[in-house]
Formats: C-alpha cells, structure tokens, sequence
C-alpha cells in the first residue's frame, strides 16, 4: 500500500522532479525525454512520477511557469528601480540579461517549447503573459518621458527580439570570442534607440494605464 505523503513531501519531490525535467527538456527538448528517464534520474520507479503528475505536459507546463514567472519578477524589480525611465530601462535590460545567462535552462525552455494549451494550463498561459509584459512594459516610461517615439508595443518588440537574438547566440556560443557580450548588446541599444528617437518637434506620447 503506498505510503501516504505529507504535502512538504510532495511539495519537495515534485520540485525535485521538475528540476531534472528542465535540465533535460534543454539538453534534449521536451519530445527526447521520457517520464522514465526522469524517473531513473530520482532513483524511483518509472510510474512514481504519475503519482505527482497527470502526464509529462503537465511537467513541461509546471517548469514553464515556474521559469517565465522567476523571470517576470527580476525584470519587474528593476523596473520598480529608482531613476528616469531611461535608467530604469537599462536596469530591465541589464535585469533580462542576467537572468538568462544564470538560468540557460529555464530560459531555453521558456522561449523554445511549443506553446501549451492555455485551457488546460491557464496558469501557464497567465505567466507567459506577465512574462511578455515585463519585456515592452519599460519602453511605455521611455515613450512617455520623450526618450523614444513610436508604438511602445512594437518597439518592445523590437528591444525584445534584438536582445533574445543575442542572448541565443551567446547560449550557444555563436559570437566570436574575442568580442565582449555586453559590448554587443549594449551597441545594439544604442543603434535601435537611435532609430526610435523623437524627432525635434515631437511631444511625448501620453502613458498607457498599465494592466
């Protein structure tokens, strides 16, 4: 008869769990890995698992969240961070970097897993977007404040994609040796605020009512 579990127990070996299954969803992707060798990972039986988890989209689901929800934290603590908004935009920035080099799995598994079906994962489907939202939110405080012009959601976007592009290149050690990381993105900055600086006689856009 199976041993009844305190929910520290379970709590404990689900977190377990979960953290060899996202060291093996990066090194493999989510379809090489099986519940058994995540099981043989534990050192336990291969239907112990079951006892914790409907299935394994439940595990890549609950990795997931946990992730973008870490992730959305570090990014939204820096852009509570004292200063204008052009400060507060490069603590995001230096927030986003940070995160991702010190958590390649988390970030990998973030950004390369298929989407899951929000119906059934809704609150997957909740960080995900908390997630996407720390990521534009900053660029409303630089429209505001004249620093940029345009569409804060497209040139989030735009930050957005020029900074992951990066961050996967460095991941998968793409970017030549001799040239410094934080160089590149840095640059990188200049260039794409250098496109998006008002004109002279632009006024600053009014600031969206954040959700």
């Amino acid at each position: 008869m199976p041993k009844t579990l305190s929910q520290a127990e379970i709590d404990a070996f689900r977190a377990k769990l979960c953290a060899a299954a996202e060291r093996r969803f990066a090194q493999y992707g989510v379809e090489g890995v099986s519940l058994r060798q995540l099981a043989e990972d534990l050192g336990c039986s291969a239907m112990t698992p079951y006892r914790y988890f409907r299935d394994k989209d439940e595990i890549v689901a609950t990795v997931r969240t946990a992730a973008h929800n870490r992730f959305a934290e570090s990014l939204e603590a820096a852009l509570r961070s004292k200063g204008n908004a052009r400060q507060r935009g490069r603590a995001v920035g230096e927030a986003y970097i940070r995160f991702a080099l010190e958590n390649p799995d988390s970030y990998r598994l973030m950004n390369d897993a298929a989407e899951t079906d929000p119906q059934r994962f809704p609150e997957l489907a909740k960080a995900q977007a908390r997630s996407r939202r720390t990521m534009t939110a900053y660029i409303e405080d630089l429209v505001a404040e004249g620093e940029l012009e345009g569409d804060p959601e497209i040139l989030g976007h735009v930050f957005w994609a020029t900074t992951h592009g990066l961050i996967m290149l460095k991941l998968a050690g793409r970017i030549d040796a001799r040239l410094d990381f934080h160089d590149l993105y840095r640059a990188a900055m200049r260039l794409l605020a250098k496109g998006a600086a008002p004109k002279a006689d632009a006024k600053p856009m009014r600031r969206r009512k954040r959700a």
